[in-house]
């Protein structure tokens, strides 16, 4: 038992949530017709078919010759081979952010399942193209490099032979790429369904009962009011336990599907793969793991005791971890605002930044609102260079969500200045792509608390940042663990929901 002080906060009357309500009304959404007009349009209908007759065509002239052509030949190759990858990847693009808008829609998911089966169809076709790439040796490769065409794409070719060595048989490889969407992939898009679909109940301050959606009691998690934040806290873990065998099986599936995998393709660790294609090394992660797991009693720990101290108790329950400082005053921001304070803090470092960053805002490309079946968190989807970033936000007017709009929108500006490098080399790697959110976060930060006279309110306002960077540092390194410790055990049996618990606890 945690022996504490009690504060009490009042809670929000019903004038004060039809005001917050009203602050957030007309929230912006996106419109995916840059991508395509319709579902069921002919322009769509169009690209799966032009997609399957090049892919057909690319097949018949250069399977099992790769290794054949000259310089000039490869380079032609590789912009056809980039061509048919923008317009699958425009495709696919178009079915996940349809699909992301409602995930609890049966129809909205048969379209993104029968998208997905039809596109790897397609893309089974031009699986040779790459393995063909790795089987080159060094000395043919630079031959046909020194072509300008191919030359250009020399930082593709160099990324797609990084993986050479875990490359199986051409068979073996189209086999498991057509499973996937019966194996990972479809147990992945059942935790996405089973989550948005799950309701948690929480009764409000006027006496209200509500049903609320996995982003709407989570955001009740940072409540000023610790009584909102206690009753979401518990309701969010009972509903969460009611589905637990469901999530342990999904977990237990994942896992074992992953072990299989890096087993056959040879990779020393489960998180091998994943550093591959980060571009970054097994002890350079290690070496990170090692360091923040070392720091966490000059981190998260002391930070946890100082804020477990200003709220009058010995240690925070778990529904306190993230609540504002007493002093706050728990404001909701208006979308407009929001807009302009992260507009205003990119324009201050860089005009340019600022300026595209402005055409999220002046297009339909932003998805804002929270509502019931939309997925939860937030993220920027780069589609295709051809086309333009979608951002999807759940927008709930904290601070926390002003941070969350500057995160997303430094993945947008950053893909919008990758994309004239083309379908094949505009993504980048994750250690990369959260470089330019974070740092988009960090000029919106700095700005806000530039601004900032009193200081109680720059108090809190650090009190948050610290919150966000553990959070994104320390939360997960120890989330990582999490993970390592789940996918070493796995290979020795199944983990039952119990075991699952205890690992996240210890680490």
């Amino acid at each position: 038992m945690t022996r504490h002080k009690t504060f009490v906060f009042s809670a929000p009357g019903e004038a004060g949530i039809a005001e917050d309500r009203a602050t957030l009304a007309d929230l912006p959404e996106w419109d995916l017709a840059d991508l395509y007009p319709g579902r069921e349009s002919a322009e769509l209908e169009a690209g799966f078919d032009q997609a399957e007759s090049a892919a057909k065509a690319f097949e018949a002239r250069f399977e099992g010759k790769v290794g054949d052509i000259d310089g000039a030949a490869f380079g032609a190759a590789i912009i056809e081979y980039e061509a048919q990858e923008e317009i699958l990847g425009r495709i696919m693009s178009y079915a996940f952010l349809v699909y992301a808008g409602n995930q609890s829609d049966p129809e909205l998911a048969k379209f993104y399942q029968g998208a997905q089966e039809r596109c790897t169809d397609i893309s089974t076709r031009l699986i040779f193209f790459t393995l063909e790439i790795n089987r080159m040796d060094e000395a043919a490769l630079a031959e046909k490099m020194a072509v300008p065409a191919a030359a250009h794409y020399a930082p593709w070719v160099r990324d797609v032979r990084a993986f050479r060595d875990h490359q199986l048989s051409d068979e073996m490889e189209k086999i498991l790429h057509e499973k996937m969407v019966a194996g990972r992939t479809a147990w992945v898009r059942l935790f996405d369904e089973t989550m948005a679909d799950l309701r948690f109940p929480f009764q409000s301050g006027t006496g209200e009962h509500e049903s609320l959606t996995e982003s709407e009691i989570l955001h009740k998690l940072s409540d000023k009011d610790g009584a909102v934040r206690r009753q979401a806290g518990l309701s969010l873990g009972r509903v969460l336990g009611e589905n637990i065998r469901q999530f342990a099986l999904i977990t237990n599936t994942l896992a074992k599907d992953k072990e299989i995998d890096d087993r056959w393709r040879r990779y020393a660790q489960p998180v091998s793969y994943r550093n591959l294609s980060n571009q970054v090394e097994d002890q350079v992660v290690e070496a990170l793991r090692g360091a923040v797991t070392l720091a966490y009693p000059d981190l998260s720990h002391r930070y946890y005791a100082l804020k477990s101290r200003w709220f009058g108790v010995e240690a925070l329950d778990f529904w306190d971890r993230n609540a504002p400082l007493p002093q706050d005053d728990n404001r909701v921001i208006p979308w407009a605002e929001a807009r302009k304070t992260v507009l205003d803090a990119y324009g201050d470092f860089s005009p340019e930044l600022a300026t595209i960053g402005q055409r999220f805002f002046d297009s339909p490309w932003i998805d804002v609102p929270p509502r019931p079946g939309k997925a939860s968190g937030a993220f920027a989807h780069p589609t295709v260079p051809s086309a333009h970033p979608y951002l999807l936000l759940n927008y709930q007017g904290r601070v926390r969500d002003v941070m969350t709009l500057a995160h997303e929108l430094g993945h947008g500006v950053h893909q919008v200045l990758a994309g004239p490098q083309g379908a094949l080399m505009s993504d980048t790697p994750l250690t990369l792509a959260e470089t330019a959110s974070v740092f988009g976060e960090m000029l919106t930060f700095r700005a806000l608390l530039k601004a900032e006279d009193d200081p109680a309110r720059r108090r809190v306002m650090l009190a948050g940042k610290v919150e966000d960077m553990l959070n994104t540092v320390v939360r997960q390194i120890s989330m990582f663990d999490f993970e390592c410790r789940v996918h070493d055990e796995r290979r020795s049996g199944e983990l039952t929901a119990e075991r699952l618990g205890d690992i996240w606890l210890e680490t």
